[in-house]
């Protein structure tokens, strides 16, 4: 039996506008290819806990910093769904705790995608930088193809034609 080329696509969605790129362009694919979209949205304990151990702030702080970046994960996958509701694509969404490329690698593999859509990868300003970015740990460790989104202009232009 053959597998659908996008039967599956998993979205990570951050909060940054790169993602948001991304979540039109996978809900174009998934519309196109009448794929199954599930979007992802993973709460950074390791930055939490990095923020924290350099003393960048206190432990009650970290609570008030938790929490704002839940809310924002909510939010964005709130806005992620009504965009996939304005062109009648059904969407399944999901916040999770931990280190950003292993829920992302653990929920493709979980899923069974045959894609995972990324925003943007931004440049480096040091190789510390690109030692913690996820976005690089998620090319390299990915058992299926990544997609990075870039063009927003295309990208709306053909959200907008669905």
């Amino acid at each position: 039996m053959a597998v659908a080329p996008l039967g599956k696509i998993l979205l990570y969605v951050d909060a940054t506008e790169g993602a948001l790129a991304a979540a039109r362009y996978a809900i174009v694919l998934a519309k196109t290819y009448g794929a199954e979209l599930h979007a992802i949205y993973v709460v950074n304990e390791r930055m939490l806990e990095e923020l924290l151990r350099a003393k960048v702030f206190v432990e009650e702080e970290e609570v008030d910093l938790e929490r704002d970046l839940e809310e924002d994960g909510r939010r964005y996958l709130a806005y992620v769904e009504r965009l996939a509701n304005e062109k009648e694509l059904e969407i399944t969404a999901e916040l999770v705790r931990g280190v950003v490329h292993r829920e992302v690698l653990d929920k493709a593999l979980e899923f069974e995608a045959q894609l995972i859509v990324i925003g943007k990868i931004y440049e480096q300003l040091s190789r510390m930088d690109s030692y913690y970015d996820e976005a690089e740990e998620m090319l390299r460790r990915a058992k299926c193809p990544v997609l990075i989104v870039k063009g927003e202009t295309i990208v709306d232009d053909l959200y907008e034609s669905l």
